[in-house]
């Protein structure tokens, strides 16, 4: 049996190890723990990517405007 968890750390607590306990009672485990990478760093690790999508951004249609007009566009919707 396999059982893969994804969460922050700040997620791990004592209830999440008793039901590991619980899952694998009297089974020898592995617990490996990875983290995952950041999307951006992953997305731009390799320069052609990186390029690609440098070059897709600059495509887009940008708007530009004061704080005051964005205030506007807000009140509007």
């Amino acid at each position: 049996m396999e059982a893969i968890y994804k969460l922050k750390a700040n997620e791990i607590n004592p209830n999440l190890m008793e039901t590991i306990k619980k899952l694998f009672v009297g089974k020898e485990i592995t617990i490996t723990i990875t983290t995952e990478p950041d999307e951006t760093e992953y997305l731009t690790a390799y320069p052609a990517n990186k390029k690609h999508l440098l070059e897709s951004i600059a495509q887009e249609p940008s708007i530009k405007f004061t704080p005051g007009e964005f205030r506007e566009k807000v009140d509007k919707m």
